[in-house]
This record gives structure tokens, sequence and C-alpha cells, in this order.
């Protein structure tokens, strides 16, 4: 009798290293998830709403905002014939055709503490992020038998197929310079320091190579990085894709807000064909602070126009501020 033969096994990559805290850098998102395959997008694309986004800051997690500038897009269901329904993150990915977005360090270490590394027997912990001559740098406690504080500093850059890349130029351990030690005996970081390999994080040398796609919770980000660049306080990123489609919102005047157009949309107990929807800050002095898991409550202390072409705009206070209704103001209802 004839043996069957069995199917080679796949071989999984080795755990990735966390060396430094710019794992959650893409957030905006807001992770785990893979990202989604070319003919996921074609096969939802016809039934979906189209995205612009200015100046909004949205709420990822406590302590933890990430900055979109711009972003031209589109919000597909992750499902099959699905809906995009806004109260469930789980429901859509955001496919990014053009965005600018940014991260403040005080809030990347937050996301790294409380996301990250938030498992058991992580390695690091109490992860502090900040920047340094143009450098991205990290202290922390690196668990390895016994904790060791630690220091590093790195280059940020973006790699040829829209990956972030890290590179460390100096490593202390307890105050120790390490990293030419290393490199003498000939040993990789990813030897010492090992972490979960879900987390959207690869290797290569010392190198660590971050996907955007995999590191932010829902709803998931779909997109591919050209640029990755320090600015003050701030890591930012610019991804780059296909054409955005031209919108044009209803308020052509409207400094911060979220724009929908065309495809099928839930939004509370509303579900709307050839979406019109446009959530505009009722206070744009400042960056629109947009909480998606909590909107409800900035929509109750908001206000709504049906506009002649039947599109809906809604005003909404920042998150922080719900305890503030804002009544409708004449002159931005016309």
């Amino acid at each position: 009798m004839r043996r069957s033969r069995q199917p080679p096994r796949r071989t999984r990559s080795a755990p990735a290293v966390a060396t430094l805290g710019v794992i959650a850098i893409t957030l905006l998102a807001q992770g785990s998830g893979r990202a989604a395959a070319p003919a996921s997008r074609s096969r939802a694309a016809g039934d979906s709403p189209w995205a612009r986004i200015r100046n909004v800051n949205m709420l990822v997690a406590p302590e933890v905002v990430l900055e979109v500038r711009e972003l031209e897009g589109r919000l597909l269901p992750t499902r099959k014939g699905g809906l995009t329904v806004f109260d469930d993150p789980k429901s859509f990915r955001i496919a990014i055709d053009r965005a600018t977005t940014a991260i403040s360090t005080a809030s990347l270490s937050a996301l790294l503490n409380r996301y990250t590394f938030a498992y058991p027997g992580a390695p690091l912990r109490n992860i502090e992020v900040s920047t340094h001559d143009g450098k991205l740098r990290q202290k922390g406690t690196l668990h390895k038998g016994v904790d060791v504080s630690f220091e590093m500093e790195g280059d940020l850059s973006a790699t040829p197929d829209g990956r972030i890349r890290l590179h460390p130029t100096t490593l202390k351990a307890a105050g120790v310079p390490a990293k030419r030690l290393l490199d003498a005996l000939g040993i990789e970081l990813v030897k010492l320091i090992k972490v979960r390999a879900d987390r959207g994080v690869a290797i290569e040398g010392d190198d660590l190579l971050l996907d955007p796609n995999r590191l932010l919770p829902p709803p998931q980000v779909v997109g591919k990085v050209g640029t990755a660049r320090l600015e003050g306080d701030r890591i930012v990123l610019e991804f780059v894709g296909r054409t955005p489609k031209t919108l044009t919102p209803s308020l052509r005047e409207a400094k911060n807000y979220m724009y929908f157009r065309g495809g099928r949309l839930r939004f509370g107990k509303l579900t709307m064909q050839d979406t019109d929807l446009m959530l505009v800050d009722a206070a744009p002095a400042d960056p629109f602070r947009f909480n998606l898991a909590e909107y409800a409550r900035q929509l109750v202390a908001g206000y709504s126009k049906t506009l002649p072409d039947k599109g809906l705009v809604t005003y909404m206070p920042d998150a922080d501020k719900v305890d503030r209704p804002v009544a409708p103001v004449k002159s931005a209802l016309r």
C-alpha cells in the first residue's frame, strides 16, 4: 500500500524583538488582525462609503491619542456582503489611499504599556518613549530572569513594502554600553529579547520591521507607509497608495471633520443608502477630539441638520467636553 504524502508544514517566523517602543506608532490607529487581501478590497468596494478626514484626534485608548491630520480612503465591510456599522469597529476596516497621521511620545508610551506589552511574561515594561537629537529614545525595564534597566536610541524610516523600520544605533543595559559588545560577539538582539509574534513585528538583523496593518485595535487600518519621521515629540507617518477619490464635503468651510460619501453606512439607528454624512467639530479652534467607542455621548451633546440634498451634518463637541452640550448656530446651518 502506498503511503500518501503529507503536505509540508508551514514554519513560523522567529518571534520578533521589541527593542524600541514604536510598535504602536501607526495607530490610528487603533491590535490584531491581518491586512486585507487586495481581493477583499475590490469585492466590497461597490457598497463601501468613501471617507475624508481632516484634523481629528482619535482617542484610541485611555491616554492614547492618534492625530489624523488628513486621511482619504474607504470604509470596507469585514464580511462579504456585510454592512459598515459605525457603532461596531469590528464591522469595517479603513482602507487608506492617502493619509498623514502622528502620535506623541507620551501617547506611544501609554499604548506600549497598556497594550503592546500588557501580557504575562512580556519582556519589556515601564516604558518611556522620547526623542533626542533626531532619534527615538526608549527607556524601560528588560526582564531576562532578573530585571535590568535599559536605554536605547534608533533611526526611524519606511521600507519599500510599506512597513516601518527601526534601526537601533545605541543600547545601554544597566547603564553600560551594550551594542558594541553584542556586535563583537556576533549576537543579534532577536536572540535576547522576544515578544509575541502576533503583535505585527518582524526582525531583520537587528532592525525592527513594524506592520502598520496589524498594530492597531479595531477598526483595522489597511495602508502602506511611504515615509516615517520625527517631528518634535511626534512620530509622523505618511501613507501612500491609490489616487484618492475627489470628495467635496457638505460644508466646504469646515476645518475639522469626518465626511463619508456613497455606499451604505449604519450610524446609530440610521442606515444610509448612498451615504452623505458629515461629522463636524462644533469648536474648530483646535483639532476635533473624537472617541469612536463612546461617540454616542458626543452625538447626544450635539445637534444635526438635514441639507436640501438630504445629506446629514452633525455637529459635536470634543469627546472631553460632552458635559457642555452645543446649541445650533444660525451661521453654521446655512
